[in-house]
């Protein structure tokens, strides 16, 4: 099963970086498979330190902003220290997870790294999704994507996901929507893939 979150990581010198990611969870959550892209910050956090933190959010506006970068340095939301890694957990989750990598496949383009989960702790009741905030996930994973998918796939899976942010989302949902709808538009009109 593929569980849609937030990742931190930091670098060799403790930097911070957030990312969507959406890891393959075993059923009890004892480890999740990480397929980070080569070349990314992630992937190469994840290479350089072996260790991570998967956030269960259910704030689809960070999820958004991290998808398209929008979380620099001066814009990450607060965190604390974890117990167990040289890391850091976003104080607003709802469950988090922190991993230590134990295997590493980077034959791929997109990687494959197990990570064992050494704490896990739950912080709050999970507010739930309604067909909005699903449609705000899925438009953010299409933003991540636009390098690699066709212009027309994309404008076509936007348009049957614009109705449910239009019929069941409030301001946080209908802005983050809006946002990464812009971000995907700004990309194309730069004569990217068509």
């Amino acid at each position: 099963m593929i569980v849609e979150g937030l990742l931190t990581t930091v670098d060799s010198a403790g930097n911070l970086n957030v990312a969507p990611m959406g890891p393959i969870v075993d059923g009890d959550f004892a480890a999740l498979t990480l397929r980070p892209f080569r070349g990314s910050t992630t992937y190469e956090n994840l290479l350089a330190t072996k260790v991570a933190v998967f956030h269960i959010v259910d704030s689809v506006d960070l999820i958004a902003e991290a998808a398209i970068r929008k979380l620099s340095r001066n814009r990450i939301p607060p965190t604390k220290p974890a117990a167990k890694i040289a890391g850091f957990v976003l104080e607003d989750c709802c469950r988090y997870f922190e991993l230590q990598v134990t295997e590493c496949d980077i034959s791929e383009a997109r990687s494959s790294m197990t990570a064992k989960v050494v704490l896990q702790q739950e912080r709050r009741p999970h507010f739930g999704f309604n067909r909005a905030r699903h449609a705000v996930i899925e438009a953010a994973i299409l933003a991540t994507r636009v390098h690699i998918l066709p212009k027309s796939e994309i404008e076509s899976a936007i348009q049957f996901l614009k109705p449910a942010v239009e019929k069941t989302g409030g301001p946080v949902e209908t802005g983050a929507f809006q946002m990464l709808v812009t971000y995907i538009e700004e990309h194309f009109a730069k004569g990217a893939r068509t």
